[in-house]
């Protein structure tokens, strides 16, 4: 497992990829400002960033571009957002950041994106790409594509098949009482479980039950909690 540092300057945003990281498995370090990820980048030097771009003290594309003029740029970066802009995604591709994930971030396209930073060398800076447009397939592609797709240096990303738990379900109504009732129980969590990432204090809240209780129920339902966090909305 790695060292993950996670650079966002919103609390919940923070606090909710810490989770889901931990409960990869891997080891996350946190900063709310480039202060303190300048701080942590020096003393543990993480296997990988996720980087805010827009943050009060100084930008994520500026940090970025700091830490590839000093050698610094050692580790992939994947940049984050949910206002920055095609010209924005490109400057950072250039700079060397690996991937970039629009906000609100999906936990599928998270751990994807984590995993493929962390199999892969931090990308070279790029000088030669024009700034408004990407060429895939030998074609030209306008700024009209999303800025994911500019950092993703014009791949589209993979169609999505397994939709998870949906809240509209049928049910065998013909069977025993109790098998429909565990089948029903069972599609309510998972439901839940999907919609909230994952949580367990969440959907305890959601749900009126208590943790304990609903660890305990989910055993019995026979509920993969491993995949409800990956199928999570």
């Amino acid at each position: 497992m790695a060292t993950i540092l996670v650079v966002d300057d919103e609390l919940g945003i923070r606090d909710l990829l810490s989770e889901i990281l931990n409960d990869e498995g891997h080891t996350v370090e946190l900063a709310e400002n480039a202060a303190q990820a300048r701080a942590v980048r020096v003393q543990l030097r993480p296997d990988l960033v996720l980087l805010d771009i827009w943050m009060p003290d100084t930008d994520g594309v500026t940090l970025l571009k700091e830490w590839s003029s000093n050698g610094l740029l050692s580790m992939p970066v994947i940049m984050m957002s949910g206002h920055a802009t095609i010209d924005t995604a490109v400057e950072a591709t250039r700079i060397g950041a690996t991937a970039f994930l629009e906000k609100p971030i999906t936990m599928a396209k998270l751990l994807k994106a984590v995993d493929q930073g962390l199999n892969k060398a931090p990308a070279k800076p790029n000088h030669a790409a024009p700034a408004t447009a990407l060429r895939v397939g030998g074609n030209m592609l306008s700024a009209e594509f999303t800025v994911e797709t500019a950092m993703t240096g014009g791949t589209l990303p993979e169609p999505m098949v397994d939709l998870g738990p949906q809240c509209l379900q049928s049910f065998n109504l013909d069977g025993p009482l109790r098998e429909a009732r565990d089948e029903f129980e069972k599609a309510y969590f998972e439901y839940h479980l999907a919609r909230e990432s994952g949580s367990m204090t969440r959907v305890a809240e959601k749900t009126g039950l208590e943790r304990t209780h609903l660890y305990r129920k989910l055993k019995q339902l026979g509920v993969d909690l491993a995949r409800s966090k990956r199928n999570a909305l």
